[in-house]
């Protein structure tokens, strides 16, 4: 992680470098001005197709507010203006305790400030949050880009790539593909997903083999299809055996009882396994997570914590149904 300190005062540039640096993050880069600053980041010249490139290699910005020629709150909001640097962590540097300054930092696109003089302690645990908020965005743009990607090359690809050829679901990635393509122009959009997951289908394999394992899942997909088919969903199965159900519309207390058929409907299945804990049958976790969202990547978050979710629920013992709202 590069991080971008600003400051023009020689001993304080100093003083916050050496707590940078007795935390690990050694590579910290330095500018005595505003101006100085956003020539390392490339902001304010003409646009010569430099949105084709490659930005600077920068994961934090650390501004100090109070500089001579342009502050630190013009500084923030030149960054801001540069589309590149729409998510970039922003923090401000301040000896300043007064509201105003604060609130014009905010209002230039500051996500966090900190008071000096500095406590080296106070400063590593904002970097750091700052950081990992940066990672997991990085993270899910990464996936973002990858779908669509995969939407770019729909047409290319045969219908039998589409299916899973174990349930006769949907693979994931279609999932995936119909939420990072959904219509983003309603707000407050309710949507509902549940991730469900056979309890340590591993070991019902390595029992039963393979072929046994395989025919559990078809048996719980169609489970899944009986049930879900009412309400319109969109259902699709990763190849890890996990299976998710995208619900439109769906609100909370109806994607926990439907969530609630669904480990019923399993259990019913009488599919028997020795190796299962706290039950002679194959179970099934499950996790419902209810939002509103306008944006996609709204509803990829909520994805992925129904995914996380669940696999904490299978890791602590399984067989149960859990539901959340974002």
């Amino acid at each position: 992680m590069r991080i971008l300190l600003v400051d023009d005062s020689e001993d304080s540039r100093d003083l916050t470098e050496a707590a940078l640096l007795s935390a690990g993050y050694d590579d910290v880069i330095t500018a005595n001005s505003g101006w100085d600053a956003l020539r390392i980041l490339d902001v304010g010249r003409a646009d010569d197709g430099r949105a084709a490139k490659e930005r600077p290699a920068v994961d934090l910005v650390l501004l100090d507010v109070v500089m001579p020629d342009m502050d630190g709150v013009e500084t923030c909001a030149r960054i801001r203006n540069d589309d590149r640097w729409a998510d970039l962590p922003i923090i401000m540097v301040t000896s300043l305790d007064d509201v105003t300054s604060l609130n014009s930092a905010f209002a230039s696109g500051a996500n966090d400030y900190i008071t000096k003089p500095i406590n080296g302690m106070e400063l590593i645990a904002r970097v750091r949050a700052a950081l990992r908020l940066k990672a997991e965005l990085d993270r899910r743009q990464a996936r973002e880009r990858e779908l669509l990607n995969f939407l770019s090359t729909w047409g290319d690809r045969r219908a039998n790539l589409w299916i899973d050829e174990v349930t006769g679901l949907f693979v994931g990635e279609v999932a995936e593909a119909y939420l990072a393509a959904a219509p983003g122009n309603e707000t407050n959009e309710t949507i509902s997903i549940l991730a469900l997951m056979l309890d340590r289908l591993d070991a019902y394999g390595a029992v039963h083999g393979e072929q046994a394992a395989q025919r559990a899942r078809a048996q719980v997909a169609c489970a899944i299809r009986r049930h879900a088919a009412t309400i319109g969903v969109v259902s699709a199965a990763y190849r890890n055996g996990m299976i998710v159900v995208i619900a439109p519309e769906l609100d909370a207390d109806s994607a926990h009882q439907l969530g609630e058929e669904l480990h019923a409907a399993i259990s019913k299945l009488d599919l028997a396994n020795l190796e299962s804990i706290g039950s002679n049958n194959l179970t099934a976790s499950i996790a419902a997570i209810t939002g509103r969202v306008n944006r996609d990547i709204d509803r990829m978050h909520l994805l992925t914590r129904a995914i996380a979710r669940v696999q904490d629920v299978a890791g602590a013992g399984g067989n149960r149904v859990v539901a959340l709202t974002a």
